[in-house]
């Protein structure tokens, strides 16, 4: 056979390699039956990692999800399995966790937004986030590849493509878009890369890799989590959230990460008033759809062809919504939708050229060492290096574009107002005046509607259309609605079942068997 080296033998061998120790299963494993094989000594932290390390190995190769390894995961692992049982305050204890490369780490690792402009900063400390998940006991396992500079270098660059990770591949789809900015963390979860990952969303990057890699992402109200230490584009819209297999994986995160934080203090003190007492992880309830009013926004949003696939799938899930004792209102509308949804129109996108610039420029200055203390610093790397960061054929004109901003003036306050008069009118009355505890949504398609008013979404696994292409259905809310977000999430998930394993183009390969490839 030749191509010894190929992906796609290196993952076919893969398969028949053991996937289990001590009986306990590796794939698809979550944070609580990890927990459960911990303490009863069948698997260690170390073992866990490796095997994680063992699939990177693996799988990168073909999924490009994975930027850099941390080269003291097994360290932190090992110290995870010597520390007293009776001091593991978190269930997140040991558990291996990929960070978007945006989220700065204190140590080993690159932050550098996949951009090769910052390859060798160092960051002066762990990103609010990062410091949670340390003093949570969680083992720092690498950086997720994304797209570069979340998706804001330029218009028509591939999602989930960067200089340092390369392309990223929908481990169920190769040839299908991967979605947005934290493509990686969502292929690295869905694939067994790691157990569990965190993302950042300005508009849509946590909503929509999750809903094209078949995996559960919530996209928390902002300011809930911590954004210091993180490249943002939009201090209004940005967040910090979990990608992961399960809702309750998801959750076990949140529940970590949520916060104060000096360093984000306006933001994080004013949605601390959110975080409920006892924390996320009560509203876990089987029965969480009984009595809530879930409002279908049917125009432009689920408009598939009459008799079609997800027009069926969809169906069906109302009616398990409904069965589980949901009430449903349907056929709603936002008002100025068309405006939300032309950044252009609603202002969000001037908001975003300026604050973009100013908030990358406050972290690169912040940096212990850094090849680049600006953004115009950064579009000259780019300049300089024009065949590593594909210049001809990405560009960099949102950079550029953004350069030329000057802080907040009369056309991004201008924009502030025109943002926050589309919420009062459009999501905030709709929910208000219809009594809802969601709006429901298919994909990401109301990431915008979220994004402008920092509301939070929770996107699970909905169905795989005839190509195989997964996709998601998305409950958001007003500010501080997690718990009963969580509480339809997780009943409909458990009802639902939809989440299965991708096969990473295996017919594909089988094919390429055949013919001796």
């Amino acid at each position: 056979m030749s191509k010894p080296n190929s992906p796609f033998l290196h993952l076919f061998l893969s398969l028949f390699l053991a996937t289990a120790i001590n009986g306990f299963q590796f794939e698809e494993a979550t944070v609580e039956s990890i927990q459960t094989a911990f303490n009863q000594g069948i698997l260690t932290s170390r073992q866990l990692t490796e095997y994680y390390l063992s699939q990177i190995e693996t799988l990168n190769p073909l999924l490009h999800a994975v930027i850099e390894v941390n080269p003291d995961a097994l360290s932190q692992a090992d110290q995870a399995d010597q520390t007293d049982p009776s001091r593991r305050t978190s269930v997140l204890h040991g558990i291996p966790v990929l960070l978007k490369d945006n989220i700065a780490t204190k140590d080993k690792l690159n932050t550098t937004s996949g951009s090769l402009a910052l390859v060798g900063s160092v960051a002066p400390r762990d990103a609010g986030v990062v410091q949670r998940l340390r003093d949570a006991g969680a083992v720092i396992l690498g950086k997720a590849s994304m797209s570069e500079w979340c998706n804001f270098r330029a218009k028509g660059i591939p999602a989930g493509w960067s200089a340092r990770g390369g392309q990223g591949k929908n481990p169920y789809v190769l040839s299908a878009t991967p979605c947005s900015s934290s493509s990686g963390s969502a292929i690295a979860v869905a694939a067994n890369m790691v157990t569990v990952t965190l993302g950042t969303e300005t508009d849509g990057s946590i909503i929509c890799p999750s809903s094209f890699n078949s995996v559960v992402g919530i996209k928390p109200t902002v300011g809930l989590t911590s954004r210091s230490g993180v490249m943002i584009i939009s201090p209004r819209m940005d967040t910090i959230g979990p990608i992961c297999r399960t809702v309750s994986d998801a959750v076990h995160v949140l529940e970590a990460i949520v916060g104060n934080d000096p360093l984000d203090a306006e933001a994080t003190t004013d949605a601390s008033v959110y975080i409920p007492e006892g924390g996320y992880k009560q509203f876990l309830k089987n029965e969480g759809l009984r009595g809530k009013r879930l409002g279908i926004l049917r125009k432009g949003f689920f408009s598939f062809p009459k008799g079609s696939l997800k027009e069926q799938v969809f169906e069906e899930h109302f009616k398990i919504m409904r069965e589980r004792g949901a009430v449903l209102v349907d056929d709603l509308e936002i008002a100025n939708i068309n405006i939300i949804r032309n950044s252009n129109h609603s202002g969000e996108w001037a908001l975003m050229q300026a604050e973009f610039k100013l908030f990358l420029n406050a972290y690169l200055s912040d940096l212990s060492v850094s090849p680049a203390r600006s953004l115009q610093d950064v579009i000259d790397f780019n300049n300089n290096h024009p065949i590593e960061e594909k210049l001809d054929e990405f560009s960099q004109t949102n950079l550029i574009e953004s350069q030329q901003t000057d802080g907040y003036g009369y056309k991004e306050n201008q924009a502030i107002s025109n943002l926050n008069q589309l919420c009062e009118e459009g999501l905030e009355k709709l929910m208000k005046e219809q009594k809802l505890d969601a709006i429901v949504t298919p994909g990401a398609s109301a990431s915008s509607i979220l994004a402008i008013g920092g509301y939070p979404g929770i996107s699970v696994p909905a169905g795989y259309d005839s190509d195989g292409i997964p996709f998601g259905i998305c409950f958001g809310g007003l500010k501080g609605f997690e718990p009963r977000l969580i509480e339809i999430a997780f009943a409909f998930e458990q009802a639902a079942r939809i989440r299965k394993q991708p096969n990473f183009g295996i017919k594909l390969f089988e094919d390429d068997l055949v013919s001796g490839i």
